[in-house]
């Protein structure tokens, strides 16, 4: 058994339950071929009042979440047929934004990275606690657009740049652009604190909600991950402070 078998009960967390905007329930592919986690994954699942769809191989899994468009993957490493990985690859090319939460044996570094890297937005590494895993796909989902933010103005303005808490959507001299989770949550929290310089160790907190090892390359590499789409063609928004951390500002 690859998940916590202390945990004796259903996982339940704290918090509303989640549904989708429409009120529908939030849906949930998990993708691991072997069945008893899958069957409890599903369980836990279930119990948060969440629809559930199930594959055990990485080829099926493609076909199952582009028929049945999930809110939030649980997404295997390891497969029969072809990897996680290229999983995930093979949706970001189909213009599939939907958070992934990599489940994995491995506990290297460099698998983590190259998970997160490739495109995911999580990564829990096995065995883990059913109230830890339930707990990070609700953050997940909670970035995402399912759940509106309780905000009386939904707008976060930064010079030209403009993010909706409601509508998910950021803009910046009235040009989309498109984000990952991550990405959005990351940008979110920057805007949040426009002019401020927030360190490595305050981002991993707040957008991942734990310590990633301890390593900061991963708030890095997202950071360059916005660069790259915020500041595309205009003048440069996100400032690096050397040994401090990052801060957004406006231009000009």
């Amino acid at each position: 058994m690859n998940a916590d078998t202390r945990t004796s009960s259903p996982a339940s967390t704290a918090g509303p339950k989640l549904r989708r905007a429409d009120g529908s329930p939030v849906r949930v592919v998990v993708v691991d071929d072997e069945a008893t986690l899958s069957d409890l994954l599903s369980m836990a699942l279930r119990y948060e009042g969440w629809e559930v769809r199930t594959a055990a191989e990485g080829r099926a899994a493609i076909g199952l979440i582009r028929e049945f468009q999930p809110d939030v993957v649980v997404l295997d490493v390891m497969l029969p047929d072809i990897d996680g990985l290229q999983v995930l690859k093979r949706l970001r090319a189909d213009g599939q934004d939907t958070p992934i939460l990599f489940l994995t044996a491995k506990d290297a570094l460099d698998d983590r990275i190259a998970g997160l890297t490739a495109g995911g937005d999580d990564y829990v590494t096995k065995p883990f606690s059913l109230e830890e895993l339930v707990a990070r796909l609700r953050g997940l989902i909670r970035r995402s657009s399912i759940v509106i933010a309780d905000s009386s103005d939904p707008l976060l303005r930064v010079g030209d740049l403009v993010l909706d808490e409601e509508s998910y959507e950021v803009r910046r001299e009235g040009r989309l652009i498109e984000l990952t989770a991550t990405e959005f949550e990351l940008l979110r929290f920057l805007m949040r604190n426009p002019r401020r310089v927030m360190s490595k160790a305050q981002i991993l907190d707040r957008v991942w909600s734990y310590d990633f090892g301890g390593r900061s390359s991963i708030v890095e590499i997202y950071i360059s991950y916005l660069r790259k789409k915020i500041d595309a063609g205009a003048e440069a928004m996100i400032h690096t402070v050397r040994g401090v951390g990052y801060m957004i500002k406006a231009t000009g």
